[in-house]
C-alpha cells in the first residue's frame, strides 16, 4: 500500500511522492524559546518523530530540520525576569539560551530522533537580508521608512494554503505598521529599530518582579537597524539547510494563517519554485477544552511531565490519538495511557521470558503466526494512510492479545511463532512508535538513569572540544560501573 497524506494545501489525501525517491526533505517549525516547553510541544514533537521514522522505516533517507526561534518580543519581555537563581538572562539571547538549553533535554527526554539541524533564527541574519533583497528586486517586497513589507498583491496566489481571497485576510501586524504599508494584509520582512515598548510590555506579568529593562537585538540591513520580521526566518532556514523546494513542511493546525501562508509567498516569489510538497498540520493539544498555551498559563512542562508519568506512558498518550486529530488532556486519559502501556510492556516482557524458559518449544500455532501477519498488514496499512498512530497502535495490541492467549492455552510454545512476535512489536513499538521496550532508551527517568545522561553530555561536550581521551576515560569509567554505553546515528545509547 502506497503511503498517502492529507496535504492541507489541497485539503485531500494524496499519495507521498517525495521530488527524490531515495530522500524526503522535512522542515518542523519549531518553537519560540520564551518559556519552558510544554505537553502540546511533546505532543507534534512525538508524531513529527513518528513520521520522521515510518518514513526511515519505508526506505528513505530523512533530512529533518527543526528551527528554533530565539528572537521574539515574548523573549525580550523575560529579560530580567527575577528567578531564584538570579535572572532569566540580561538580553534576549541569553533568555533564548536559557529556554533551549532545558528544549534539548526536553526533547531527549522523550526519545525523539534528533533533527540534522536546529537553526537558530539570530545565526541566520545574512541569509534573511539576502533573502529580503531577492523579494526587492524581483518586485515582491518594498522599503517603506527602514522596513520592509511584502507585497500581497504582487503575489497572485495568496491565500491558497488557508483558502481565503485576498479580500477575506485582515490586516497583519502593528496598528503602527499600517500607515506604512500599502496593503492592509501586507506582512513585515525587515522590521525598523528595536521591539516596541508596548509589544514588550503586553507580555510581561504583573505578578512577577524583572531586574533590568528590556532591550532587544537589532541587526545592521541595507534598509538600517532593524530586526527581521517572524515568517521570513523560516524561508531563509529552510532554504539555507535543505533546498529551495522541500517534500514536508510540518506545524501546528494554529499557523496555517498567516505564518505558512506567508511563508509559501515569499519563498515561492523569491524563487519561482513549489515551497512544499505536502503541508501536513497537527491539530490543537487542550487542557480543559482550551487550547494548552504558555500565554494563557494552563500548561505542564516536558520536564514535569517525565518525572511524573515517564518517557513510554507518555509517547502512549500521544499516539493514541491521529496527529491531525484534537486531543485533550485529562487526569483519566493519562491514566488510561499508563494501563495501555503497563499491557503492551507486560506482554513483550512475558514473551521474551517464555523464549528465555528451559521448556521445549515445539509447537506450532498457526493462530499465532496467522496473527503477526494481520498485526504487520494492520500497522502498515494504518501508518500509509496519514500516520495513523491510533490504528497502528490497535494492531500492536492485537497482537499482544494473541500472545498472551497462545501462552495461557499451551504447555508448549510455537518459539518461532514468539519470536516473530518479539521483532514485530520491536519492530514497529520500538521502530516506529518510539517506545523503549528493552529499557535502554534516552528517556530513563530513574535516578541511575539521570545520572548516567549527565555523563554522557558531559562525554559528548568533551568530544566536541576535541578532548577524545577526556571522552574515553568517562566511557571507561561507566563501563567499569556496569554501564554499557553504545555510540549510534542518533546519539549515545546505554544500558544499566
Amino acid at each position: 500500500m502506497t503511503l498517502r497524506v492529507l496535504n492541507t494545501l489541497s485539503g485531500e489525501r494524496e499519495p507521498f511522492e517525495p521530488a527524490d525517491p531515495d530522500d524526503v526533505l522535512l522542515y518542523y517549525c519549531g518553537l519560540t524559546v520564551s518559556d519552558a516547553a510544554h505537553l502540546g510541544h511533546a505532543r507534534t514533537w512525538t508524531h513529527v518523530d513518528v513520521i520522521h521514522r515510518w518514513l526511515e522505516h519505508l526506505g528513505y533517507g530523512v533530512r529533518h530540520v527543526e528551527n528554533i526561534t530565539d528572537i521574539n518580543e515574548k523573549i525580550v519581555a523575560r529579560i530580567g525576569e527575577h528567578t531564584n537563581g538570579g535572572t532569566l538572562g540580561e538580553n534576549e539571547l541569553e533568555v533564548a539560551d536559557r529556554f533551549i538549553s532545558q528544549l534539548l533535554t526536553d526533547m531527549r527526554s522523550l526519545n525523539l530522533k534528533r533533527a540534522e539541524v536546529y537553526p537558530r533564527v539570530s545565526e541566520h541574519i545574512p541569509e534573511i537580508i539576502d533573502l529580503i533583497e531577492t523579494l526587492i528586486d524581483r518586485g515582491y517586497a518594498y522599503e517603506s521608512n527602514g522596513s520592509v513589507y511584502f507585497d500581497v498583491t504582487a503575489f497572485p496566489e495568496y491565500g491558497k494554503l488557508s483558502n481565503q481571497t485576498l479580500e477575506d485576510v485582515e490586516s497583519q501586524g502593528e496598528t503602527d505598521e499600517r500607515a506604512e504599508k500599502r496593503h492592509p494584509a501586507d506582512f513585515a520582512l525587515w522590521k525598523a529599530g528595536g521591539v516596541s515598548e508596548s509589544a514588550v510590555f503586553e507580555h510581561r506579568h504583573d505578578d512577577r518582579t524583572y531586574d533590568t529593562e528590556p532591550t532587544g537585538e537589532t541587526w545592521d540591513s541595507p534598509w538600517g537597524i532593524g530586526r527581521p520580521g517572524w515568517h521570513i526566518e523560516c524561508s531563509a532556514m529552510s532554504m539555507t539547510h535543505l533546498d529551495s523546494s522541500i517534500d514536508i513542511h510540518m506545524g501546528g493546525r494554529d499557523l496555517v494563517f498567516p505564518h505558512h501562508e506567508n511563508e509559501i509567498a515569499q519563498t515561492e516569489a523569491a524563487t519561482g519554485e513549489t515551497f512544499a510538497r505536502y503541508w501536513l498540520h497537527a491539530d490543537l493539544f487542550q487542557m480543559d477544552e482550551e487550547k494548552m498555551s504558555s500565554s494563557l498559563g494552563n500548561f505542564i512542562p516536558v520536564s514535569e511531565a517525565v518525572d511524573r508519568f515517564g518517557t513510554n506512558p507518555l509517547r502512549m498518550f500521544f499516539v493514541s490519538a491521529s496527529y491531525n486529530s484534537t486531543q485533550t488532556y485529562s487526569d483519566a486519559a493519562i491514566e488510561e495511557a499508563l494501563e495501555r502501556w503497563n499491557r503492551l510492556e507486560t506482554a513483550y516482557e512475558r514473551i521474551g521470558g517464555a523464549l528465555d524458559s528451559p521448556e521445549s518449544r515445539t509447537k506450532v500455532d498457526s493462530n499465532l503466526s496467522d496473527a503477526v501477519a494481520e498485526a504487520s498488514e494492520a500497522f502498515t496499512a494504518a501508518m500509509n494512510d496519514d500516520f495513523n498512530t491510533r490504528k497502528a497502535l490497535t494492531a500492536l495490541f492485537d497482537l499482544a492479545v494473541a500472545a498472551n492467549r497462545h501462552l495461557d492455552e499451551n504447555d508448549e510454545y510455537d518459539y518461532r511463532g514468539l519470536r516473530r512476535t518479539l521483532e514485530t512489536l520491536e519492530r514497529f513499538g520500538e521502530g516506529v512508535l518510539g517506545f523503549d521496550l528493552s529499557g535502554e532508551s534516552e528517556g530513563d527517568v530513574t535516578l541511575a538513569g539521570e545520572l548516567v545522561e549527565l555523563v554522557l553530555e558531559l562525554r559528548e561536550t568533551e568530544r566536541e572540544a576535541g578532548h577524545y581521551d577526556r571522552a574515553d576515560q568517562l566511557r571507561d569509567d561507566l563501563e567499569a560501573l556496569g554501564v554499557e554505553v553504545q555510540d549510534t546515528d542518533e546519539g549515545p545509547k546505554y544500558r544499566l
